[in-house]
């Protein structure tokens, strides 16, 4: 049996937890303040660009965050190689962010809540366009997660002070973005500053390469697509048959399971590289003993906790979703064995078709159920929340199968 090497895991999962950490805070730092800044249409419009953006970033990343990190681990002691890796994610990404651009201004032509807020929009896509240059697939395969940690902290740090500052009323509503701009422009100049430490370079590949590693990423781009689908699609429709004020109420309810599955990232990506190396069971089994009781905890904490939650984010106006937040709690518990089983398990076998068609097959539950309600006139939040509990259990489901049926591909299955 290969040896685990503990410590790195402990070192990578701690600095992904405070990273993950960080990116629950910050949010719910600005909710609470832009919920009673901003009328609730106005913060149900913001919410709805935020989403769009969400598939927008989707399409730029396209599954390198675990390709090319994947890369990355595999040729981290060849500098010349790593530089070319490097070079065509580089240039991969920069020709998806022009195809996600396209893709953006023929949704403002189509999606209301986006032509009206066109500047909005626009300005909110040049924050997801910076990613790029961030390089988090760098230094996730090189397993140095602290400089994602600062850089993070860093660049929200910024974004929120200015926020607090400038963003007043409805009227500030175009300096939301501008400061994600600024904020991400101060974390790419740091992030290339330590580049340059670790004395890299960025090597061109051909173009030829460069598409082929797009092709590569697409099967990763596919389970990632699928997957936001269970939310942000959700949020989409919701713009599409209700008012904003609907999209308002359930934007704070999904942020706020979102910012609690935010914690099981740090797990699986600090467990994901050791689980490419080792193909170890017993890593998996370790983290479900350690983190199921706290699981069940959280859960039963969230029900009886969510009007005093609600109160303090939102305020009283948003108290009518606690009922909707509630019916989405079974999301949070089925949500960390689907992501558990996923990549870090089924991934790390090289089941990758196996991990992208559970998350498809029930993303595309969640599409039809929809459908199904608008058909038949049932379309209103307390069922959609159904829907998007159900799903994920069909998620958690579907992997569980997948990880009977290889069990034996595990070094002590």
């Amino acid at each position: 049996m290969k040896k685990i090497s503990s410590g790195n895991i402990l070192k990578n999962t701690s600095m992904l937890m405070i990273f993950n950490i960080s990116k629950m805070i910050f949010p719910f730092i600005t909710l609470p303040y832009l919920t009673r800044v901003l009328s609730t249409n106005m913060y149900g419009s913001v919410a709805y660009v935020k989403t769009v953006m969400s598939y927008m970033q989707i399409i730029v990343d396209f599954g390198f965050m675990l390709s090319a990190t994947k890369e990355v681990v595999v040729c981290k002691e060849d500098k010349q190689e790593l530089e070319k890796v490097i070079g065509k994610t580089i240039l991969a990404k920069m020709i998806l962010g022009g195809v996600a651009f396209l893709l953006l201004l023929f949704l403002v032509l189509v999606l209301p809540i986006l032509r009206e807020n066109i500047a909005f929009t626009l300005l909110s896509y040049l924050a997801v366009f910076e990613s790029i240059f961030l390089m988090d697939f760098l230094f996730r395969g090189l397993e140095i997660m602290q400089i994602i940690t600062i850089r993070f902290i860093v660049m929200k740090t910024v974004s929120t002070i200015l926020t607090f500052l400038y963003v007043k009323d409805n009227n500030d509503l175009l300096l939301i973005p501008l400061f994600d701009i600024v904020g991400s422009l101060i974390a790419i100049v740091l992030v290339w500053v330590e580049i340059r430490k670790m004395n890299l370079k960025v090597r061109f590949y051909k173009i030829k390469n460069v598409f082929k590693s797009i092709k590569d990423s697409f099967i990763f781009f596919l389970s990632n697509i699928a997957s936001t689908s269970f939310n942000a699609l959700s949020t989409i429709i919701l713009g599409l048959e209700l008012d904003a004020t609907s999209v308002a109420f359930w934007s704070v309810c999904m942020q706020v399971i979102t910012a609690v599955q935010a914690f099981y990232t740090p797990i699986s990506d600090g467990i994901y590289p050791e689980m490419v190396k080792t193909r170890n069971l017993g890593i998996i089994k370790r983290t479900i003993r350690i983190c199921f009781p706290i699981l069940v905890c959280g859960c039963l904490a969230m029900y009886f906790f969510a009007r005093f939650g609600m109160l303090i984010l939102g305020g009283e106006q948003y108290l009518m979703a606690v009922p909707i937040f509630r019916l989405l709690i079974p999301t949070v518990f089925f949500g960390f064995f689907s992501i558990l089983f996923g990549w870090p398990t089924l991934g790390a076998i090289e089941k990758t078709k196996e991990t992208t068609f559970s998350t498809i097959f029930s993303g595309s539950l969640n599409i039809i159920a929809m459908l199904c309600l608008i058909i038949f006139h049932k379309f209103d939040l307390f069922n959609i929340a159904i829907i998007r509990s159900v799903t994920e259990f069909c998620l958690f489901s579907t992997r569980v199968y997948f990880l009977k049926k290889n069990i034996s591909a595990f070094e002590n299955g």
